[in-house]
């Protein structure tokens, strides 16, 4: 029986197997608002047949989001335009959605990918000042950020309250916390970029003060019987960063206040970094924090084939694995690795006279949304 099609319960939440569809910005919003791509692309993983859909980082304040074309959570409009979503995909699939709440810090202001991603400036009209624990830019050349002081920090401990407010409104079913790849919380637990001398700089417990302060909040925020979890970067990948020792310390913090799962990526913070991508390159780091924790942890990390995934599971590596880019190229993945193992998925009845004939079982019933 294959381990990675098993259920799995965050909280109150049960997937129905161990594949996570992980954020991926789409960099497609408008003023921050979903648009009909995220509805043809949401709608499209939907029917995949994983057992959670993460959508992309959502802003949730505007100086928070990586590009003035990325999604947000942070006005009436940006909800009412991924409610919309949400409900038109409801009628059609029962995959569970979560969203990553995040905020860029001062990796905010950049271009989309396509067009470079660099900076912009602030004085350019789609540009504006980007905020951080430390005035150190994330490059020589770019633009200093701006040092947060008390005030800052409690706006945006509170644009995280209320874009989970809003994702709840929506009917959305979990919250997932971004805290790595550089972006705002990940800058304050680095040291690399965090040299504040006050109580959220120096000490790794000063340092994690911010990002659990926002995890606290959001946590009591959000309806308990709902998953908050967190995703973290584990390492810097640079000598006297952020690591997989301080990553632990963390994930057990996070677990003594009701986090329901850690989805340990890398990475991120420095362009110094030395990352040795290859198959399952994060996955060690997945495991030592399974080790040191009892909530669900999902790994991520150049996972593409049905017999990797099932071995991460297996082999006690983690509770879950996330798919990004491989589930971009095959958005049917989960069928295809279904069939593999001899499992099945849920998907469209519309969809049922697909199935080869030697996997004439793969497809079974979707339950209700």
């Amino acid at each position: 029986m294959s381990q990675l099609f098993q259920p799995l319960r965050l909280n109150s939440l049960e997937l129905a197997n161990r594949i996570v569809i992980a954020p991926m910005c789409q960099y497609s919003a408008e003023d921050g608002s979903a648009s009909d791509w995220h509805m043809m692309h949401l709608g499209h993983l939907a029917l995949s047949g994983a057992g959670l859909l993460v959508v992309e980082a959502t802003a949730v304040t505007p100086e928070g989001r990586i590009s003035p074309s990325d999604l947000g959570l942070y006005s009436d409009e940006n909800e009412a335009a991924l409610g919309r979503i949400v409900a038109a995909i409801r009628d059609y699939s029962p995959i569970p959605f979560a969203v990553q709440l995040a905020h860029a810090g001062r990796k905010a202001s950049t271009r989309v990918p396509w067009e470079g991603g660099k900076q912009i400036a602030p004085a350019a009209p789609t540009g504006w000042k980007t905020t951080a624990p430390s005035p150190v830019p994330y490059l020589e050349e770019y633009d200093a950020p701006i040092a947060l002081d008390e005030a800052g920090l409690v706006r945006i401990r509170n644009g995280f309250v209320e874009a989970a407010l809003r994702a709840e409104r929506i009917g959305i079913d979990g919250i997932e916390i971004h805290a790595a790849h550089g972006y705002l919380l990940h800058e304050f637990l680095s040291p690399l970029s965090n040299k504040r001398n006050d109580q959220y700089g120096g000490s790794l417990e000063n340092r994690m003060r911010f990002p659990l302060e926002v995890f606290d909040a959001v946590r009591s925020a959000y309806p308990g019987n709902k998953p908050v979890w967190v995703r973290i970067s584990a390492s810097d990948w640079v000598d006297g960063g952020w690591d997989i020792e301080n990553s632990i310390v963390f994930a057990k913090e996070l677990e003594a206040r009701g986090c329901a799962a850690v989805h340990v990526s890398s990475g991120g913070l420095s362009p110094l970094q030395k990352m040795p991508v290859e198959p399952n390159y994060q996955v060690p780091f997945a495991r030592q924090i399974k080790q040191a924790v009892n909530m669900p942890v999902i790994a991520v990390g150049l996972i593409t084939r049905a017999k990797q995934a099932e071995a991460i599971i297996a082999d006690g590596d983690a509770d879950a694995i996330g798919l990004a880019r491989a589930i971009l190229y095959d958005p049917r993945w989960p069928w295809h690795a279904a069939a593999e193992l001899g499992a099945q998925v849920i998907a469209p009845e519309q969809y049922w006279r697909s199935q080869p004939r030697e996997h004439a079982d793969l497809f079974k019933i979707r339950q209700s949304a």
